[in-house]
């Protein structure tokens, strides 16, 4: 089995299965260096050659850095050529009203050092809040980079679809959107999707299984009671609840376990196998900390759901509701149910 691939730019190849790296930074639980670095080889090897982390993963970067060196000793520079990275940009909250382009430059010096190259693969840009109004300059500042050879391609990560063409039109052009999106949250779809297919962007998904929730694990099982494990589960099961509440979310569930009986596969893999085919989508993120569930990633690029399989999605899609708002707007409320739970100032602390 192989993990099928896609060109978002010239030059620019990706495994249509990306594997995550926010697992990796430290929330989850104790990290083992060599064992991660192992994993990613693996990853690799396996097809799934494109790696997703950000500026604010403490010791994400440092480690795939880590894992590109030790790939290239291993298989040469052609295997490693086929390999892509990329990061985000994240200022901090407690910065924005100040940011410069010393401040910008030097994120992104420190992400080429971390990373052990000479041009970031892709730049996504995180802004936590519209109300300061300096995203158009900083994104500029970004494409400068660009054009001065640090950076091969500039994205974005949770724009809304209005922030989305003011970066158009202000002359940047966007390589991808990283945006949350999944059988329950399928706020791209409001928007953002028909802009960003209109104007060459690809959209990478994460969240396609929900922290977890669209797994095997939660069918038939009784409603968490707050607080639930982590804050991404915390996270998603707002979502869950803005769907239309866990009895829906069971009936999905059951929809999804019936559609990968016929298949072979598990939850998680129709999941995000669905996402796959939703037009537009490049790529899914998936967050995984090790290799024990490599096989099922694998699978995702290569199961085909057939019109009877999409239909009954569709069908139990239909009874539940999308989030209020555009991409990422209950997120951008700090005092909401969504926005509180976030942390803003990671690169202060990294």
């Amino acid at each position: 089995m192989s993990v099928s691939r896609i060109p978002l730019r010239p030059g620019h190849e990706i495994s249509r299965v990306i594997r995550g790296g926010w697992q990796l930074a430290g929330g989850h639980g104790p990290v083992d260096r060599a064992a991660a670095i192992e994993d990613m080889i693996a990853f690799a090897e396996a097809g799934i050659t494109t790696f997703d982390c950000a500026d604010i993963y403490t010791g994400v970067e440092e480690m795939i850095g880590a894992f590109r060196l030790e790939y290239a000793k291993r298989f040469g520079a052609e295997a490693l050529a086929r390999t892509k990275v990329h990061t985000k940009l994240v200022p901090d909250l407690a910065r924005l009203a100040t940011v410069d382009k010393a401040y910008i430059r030097s994120i992104v010096d420190t992400s080429l050092t971390r990373l052990r190259v000479e041009r970031l693969d892709l730049v996504q840009f995180h802004w936590w809040d519209y109300s300061v109004p300096r995203y158009l300059d900083v994104i500029g500042w970004m494409d400068n980079l660009r054009h001065e050879g640090k950076i091969a391609n500039v994205s974005g990560t949770n724009f809304d679809t209005e922030k989305t063409l003011e970066i158009l039109d202000s002359g940047v052009s966007l390589t991808s959107m990283q945006v949350q999106y999944s059988l329950l949250d399928a706020r791209p779809e409001r928007q953002l999707a028909d802009v960003a297919q209109n104007h060459g962007i690809w959209l990478l998904c994460y969240g396609t299984v929900a922290g977890g929730f669209l797994g095997d694990r939660w069918l038939g099982q009784r409603e968490p009671l707050d607080p639930v494990e982590n804050r991404s589960l915390t996270k998603y099961k707002l979502i869950i609840d803005d769907f239309g509440g866990w009895d829906l979310f069971q009936a999905l569930l059951q929809t999804l376990r019936r559609i990968a009986d016929r298949h072979g596969v598990d939850i998680a893999t129709v999941a995000s196998a669905a996402m796959l085919r939703r037009p537009g989508v490049a790529a899914v993120i998936v967050g995984a900390r090790n290799r024990s569930h490599l096989a099922r990633n694998v699978a995702v690029s290569e199961l085909r759901l057939t019109d009877q399989d999409q239909a009954e999605i569709a069908a139990i899609q239909a009874q539940g509701r999308i989030p209020e708002g555009d991409v990422y707007t209950l997120e951008r409320d700090r005092t909401g149910r969504h926005g509180s739970i976030m942390k803003y100032n990671l690169n202060a602390a990294n």
